[in-house]
């Protein structure tokens, strides 16, 4: 067990000050049958789970500044919740340092997501007791990659994505044709199709010739992409 807990630090890079810490957090509550929980990782999970928030929040903070508190609190749950916390656990691949009850490894607990959720918290919780701040941040910038590269990159276009698919289809590539105008000068409403040779054709409306093209690719992109 002592080779599982060495090759974690390794991955994580970092060797623990205080090493029954780092074994506490791998310390599923069922390890030794359950006699004594509180030699699990219960406690470091309750821990870590607030520095996780803070974490998660103070990225979010500097990462997001023209985003009211609304979205915030939406990207925040996106980055904690127990299925985020799972795969984090997976990247470093946790799961082979857990101590378990042999009951609980038959079951599969070494791949169960509450489990691993729950000790990657308690991860969280003892790096911080060990070495700070800067030690559990060191940890969420890496573990937690994905998950913030994607909250940042900027969703592809309705016509980024039509062009995409017909290109990878072997379509030709998507064709806009302005279909008409209605409404004031100061308010304009177009109306766009975009056909797609192979494929088929949507009607779309917008404030702008730009909004109207967007709205109809939009629309033949799920129409089409969704029928395969």
């Amino acid at each position: 067990m002592a080779d599982r807990i060495s090759a974690f630090e390794t991955r994580i890079g970092r060797s623990f000050r205080d090493r029954s810490l780092l074994e506490r957090a791998l310390t599923h509550a069922s390890h030794g049958d359950g006699r004594n929980r509180s030699e699990s990782n219960e406690r470091l999970e309750f821990l870590g789970d607030r520095v996780l928030g803070l974490l998660a929040a103070a990225w979010l903070h500097g990462a997001f500044e023209s985003i009211d508190e609304g979205g915030l609190a939406h990207r925040l749950n996106v980055i904690v919740n127990k299925s985020a916390c799972a795969r984090a656990a997976r990247r470093c691949r946790l799961g082979d340092a857990l101590r378990l009850s042999p009951a609980e490894e038959r079951m599969g607990g070494r791949e169960k997501e509450s489990i691993l959720a729950d000790a990657c918290e308690a991860v969280i919780g003892a790096l911080y007791l060990d070495g700070g701040l800067d030690a559990a941040r060191a940890f969420f910038d890496t573990a937690w990659a994905e998950e913030l590269e994607g909250l940042t990159q900027r969703p592809k276009d309705g016509k980024s994505r039509l062009q995409e698919w017909a290109a990878a289809k072997g379509f030709g590539a998507p064709v806009y044709q302005v279909e008409g105008r209605q409404g004031p000068d100061h308010r304009p409403i177009f109306t766009v199709t975009v056909r797609v040779d192979g494929a088929g054709e949507a009607t779309g409306e917008g404030g702008s010739k730009q909004a109207a093209q967007q709205a109809a690719a939009q629309a033949l992109f799920e129409k089409e992409a969704a029928d395969g």
